[in-house]
Order: structure tokens, then sequence, then C-alpha cells
């Protein structure tokens, strides 16, 4: 197989793993807190129906956990056997924060899930109910350091080159840990697990109340969750405007994906629109199949409903704010937030490959022994190296991301998000009444289609996420291509439909088990005496 064989293989073996591991993490993330929440109810009421409902919610997360955990593991071998040039590249900044999870955050998860679920009648309510909490939270800190390992790859900082290595080196760890795209991704993808948690809560909640099967316990849990639910709902559309804000100025190529936003005009000094007119933001459209280059003559829509200005305000929070289309960044000279004017991509793609050539002349002069030739090569790097991953690209079209795919995932993701809302608000206010909420069949049915609706906006998100940035491993710093494994594609073809049996009979088998333990339905004959 040739190189593009190779890619096409790898990419495809990561992203079904990443897929399939993300099926279980934001529900591990998201129930936990529900569990906690029901066994807080319990610690501070002392009613035991509170306490059914937590060994129930932890019986769920307990299933899910367990998987999460087998595909999470296969995820970060790969980085090994399939993408061995970027583990050597960026290892040492890139491995940082995934060994800091494995020694704090697993552990943590390790130690008190045992209490959690073995726990009962064995420990004081007090210390159990800690043991829930920092369960979750170990699974929450986990969560943190994975995410500011996916930022750093989004945008690089806190570190150096060592031309002598050939290694990328962290100089800055807390400018790696609090980089304003990590903080902003831990958020936005933490509330959008809580979100997913509660959707699938009341989803369970809302079968046994269609079934006329534990309506107490369904009805008290919903008036607990739909409230949770709005507020994570809330805050995931709130920090996904931030995302937005980030995307704009780190990732402007992403965000004209995501818009299909391919010429805007020029702008001005300040960094605003030419026309005075500002940036609109595309509401839905339909996207023209025949668009199938940047600087083809086919429109980009067939119909397009637009909102005006609305692009500039969430991509540089001005009703006029320039932002850059697909062409305007291939071909730059527009003004970039911070003042500079924006180079070709074409410039970019030169000043790469000088870059490569300039360390590949340094290392030489360093085995020759020429220290003054080498300190001259050292310079030319240094001065071209932010465009160093730019040098490995063979044309300016290969900066452009798969735009049908993220445009129509973003929308998916923003209209489901919008559809939680109504049904959380909908929820809390038919609750509001126990009666009238076992009444309402076609809310029942609401609560259960809302489930599987919830992971494909998860995975929506996802998909926005990275396939927005390519071609990059790192952002601008280097391609998928530099990144890959020297392998034989035929055998990377072969694993991955290996793992494709392998989760997807992990997936049915967790299925079958969820799907029993709903069915059993809440444990009523619990009554195992709590110490204090």
């Amino acid at each position: 197989m040739d190189l593009d064989s190779l890619l096409y293989w790898s990419r495809a073996q990561f992203a079904m793993t990443a897929m399939y591991h993300w099926l279980f993490v934001p529900l591990t993330l998201g129930l936990g807190i529900i569990m906690a929440m029901a066994e807080t109810k319990y610690y501070r009421s002392g009613e035991e129906s509170w306490k059914r409902a937590a060994k129930f919610w932890q019986k769920l997360f307990g299933i899910n956990f367990a998987i999460g955990v087998a595909t999470g593991l296969i995820l970060e071998f790969e980085f090994g056997t399939n993408w061995s040039n970027y583990s050597w590249f960026v290892g040492d900044i890139f491995g940082a924060p995934l060994a800091i999870e494995g020694i704090l955050a697993f552990f943590m998860e390790a130690t008190f899930i045992a209490v959690m679920f073995f726990g009962w009648g064995k420990v004081s309510k007090g210390f159990h109910l800690t043991s829930t909490w920092l369960t979750i939270i170990g699974a929450s800190i986990s969560a943190v350091w994975i995410l500011v390992a996916n930022a750093w790859m989004q945008h690089p900082v806190g570190m150096e080159f060592n031309p002598d290595t050939v290694r990328s080196e962290m100089n800055d760890f807390w400018a790696v840990a609090l980089s304003p795209v990590a903080i902003n991704k831990f958020f936005h993808t933490i509330t959008s697990c809580w979100l997913l948690g509660s959707i699938f809560a009341m989803g369970v909640c809302g079968w046994f109340l269609l079934r006329k099967h534990h309506e107490r316990f369904a009805v008290a849990n919903i008036k607990m969750i739909a409230p949770f639910g709005l507020i994570a709902a809330l805050l995931t559309a709130y920090t996904g405007d931030e995302s937005a804000f980030q995307v704009a100025d780190k990732q402007p190529m992403k965000l004209a994906a995501m818009e299909a936003l391919y010429d805007t005009g020029a702008s001005d000094a300040e960094g605003n629109c030419q026309n005075g007119e500002g940036v609109a933001l595309s509401a839905f459209g339909l996207l023209n199949p025949k668009k199938e280059a940047p600087q083809d003559e086919e429109p980009p829509f067939l119909f397009n409903i637009e909102v005006p200005r609305m692009l500039s305000l969430m991509g540089t929070r001005s009703s006029n704010g320039y932002v850059p289309g697909i062409n305007n960044i291939l071909n730059g000279g527009y003004t970039k937030r911070d003042g500079s004017v924006a180079l070709p991509a074409d410039s970019m793609i030169a000043k790469g490959k000088e870059a490569i050539q300039s360390l590949a002349m340094f290392r030489d002069a360093k085995q020759r022994g020429d220290e003054t030739a080498a300190a001259t090569y050292r310079e030319e790097l240094d001065k071209n190296f932010e465009y160093f991953g730019y040098g490995y690209l063979n044309n300016k079209e290969e900066l452009v991301p798969n735009v049908p795919l993220t445009y129509y995932s973003f929308r998916v993701m923003v209209g489901l998000g919008t559809l939680f809302i109504i049904l959380f608000i909908t929820a809390i206010f038919l609750s509001r009444k126990s009666a009238r909420l076992q009444k309402s069949r076609w809310m029942h049915i609401a609560f259960i289609c809302s489930v599987p609706l919830a992971y494909i906006a998860s995975q929506c998100g996802w998909i926005v996420a990275e396939v927005g940035r390519q071609p990059w491993a790192i952002q601008n710093l280097m391609p998928l291509r530099a990144a890959i494994s020297k392998l034989d594609g035929s055998s990377v073809m072969l694993t991955f439909f290996v793992f494709l049996v392998l989760f997807s009979t992990l997936l049915v088998a967790e299925l079958n088990i969820m799907f029993k333990a709903i069915k059993q339905g809440v444990d009523e004959s619990d009554r195992s005496p709590e110490k204090e």
C-alpha cells in the first residue's frame, strides 16, 4: 500500500476507536454525578428510596465504566503503534498529561470505586458518600488531563523545538495545563457529558413511566435530574460559544469549514470587515454537491438561511469583526486578531520547506563538527519554525478539511442541543405536578427517543473538533502524513476490522447487560443497615 492508503486506514482505525470510546466516557462522567446526587439526597434525608436510586444508578455506572476503560487503553496504545513519529516528536509534551492522568486520576478512581460498590453497610454513610463523590471527581480529573493533551494538539504552547534530538520539549508546564483552549475544552466537554448523562437517566425514567413500573422512583428522579440537565445544557451552550471564539483566533480554517464560508471580502487595518456589514452566520443551509474545490465557480449553497453579523459577533465579539473564509485563508492578506497580516498558504508552505531543509543542513553540519555552519542553519530554522509543519504539505488545498461533514455535524450538534434545552424546561414544568408527568405519555416517549439523539450530538461535537482541524495532527506543527508510523498498510486494515468486531461485540454485550439491569429495575427489597 502507498502512503495515502496507509494514512487512510490509520486515520480510520483511530477514528473508529475514538468514537467507540466516546460512547462510554460521557455516560460515565454524566451518570456519575447523578448517582452521587441521589446518594447525597439519601445521606441528607435518610429515605431508603434514595439509597435504592443511588444503587440503581451505580449499577449502570459500573457496567459502562468497565467497557470504557478497555477501549481507552487501546486508544492510547495506538499512539505508539500507528503514530510513532508523532509520539517521538512530541512525546515529552503529550505524554506528560497522560502520565499524570494515569498516576493521579486513575489510581484515585481505582481506590474509591471499590468502596463505592462494596462498602454499603460496611462503612459509614458519610465515608461511603465521600467515596462516591471522589470516584466521579477522579474520573473528571482523568478527563482534565486527557483534554489538556488534546487541547495542546489544537493549540501547541509551552514548548520549544530541539534540533539536536528532533523533538519538541516542554519548557512551560503551566502554559500547557492552563491554556485557554484547554480550560474551555474541559468545561465544554464535561458539561456536555453531564447533559448526556441527564438525558440517559431521564430516558430510563421515561421507560419506567411508559411501562408503569417504578413510577414513584421515576418521578422523583426526573425532578432531581431535569434542573441539573438544564443547567448542564445551558453551560454547554455557553462554553460552546467560547469555543467558537477560540477557534476563530487559533484555528480559522476550522471555523470557515464549520460555516462552509469561502469568501468574506477584505479586512481593514483594524481587523474589521471593509464593507462594514460584518459576516453572517449560516443558521442552516443545503450545501452544493457540485462544489468540489474552494476556488471553483460553483456557489457553496443551494439555499442558505443566514443571521446577519452573527458570525462576526461569535468569532470576534464585534458585529463588524472580520472572519476569513476558506479562500481568504488560502490567499492571505487579511489582518489577523493580533494585528499581523496573514501570509498566503503557498508562502507558508515554502517557508516550511525552508525550515525542514535548514534542519537537515543543521544536523549535517553538526555531524561534520562545523559549529559555525550549524549556528547559521539553526538561526534559519528558528526564523521559519512556526511554518515547519506546512513544509510537509504538497499543495495548499490540503489545508481544507472536509467541509460538508464539518458543516452538517456542527448544525446537528447545535440543533439537538437546543432541542434538549426545550426538553428539560418541559420536564421541569410537567414535574411540578407528579400526576401530570405520569400521564404525559408523549413526554415519556420523548425522553426515550432523546437518548440516541444525545449520543449523536456528542459524537458530532468530536467530529467538528477533529475533522475540522485536518490535515493537522498538531495544529500548524505536524500534519498527519508526517506523524504516521512506517507500517504495512494491509496490517492496519486488518487490525481495523479486528477492532471493529471487538468493539462492536463489547458494545452489544454492554447494551445487553444494561438493558437487563434496567428491566430488573430498582431493588425494592434492599434494606441493608448502614453504619453511622
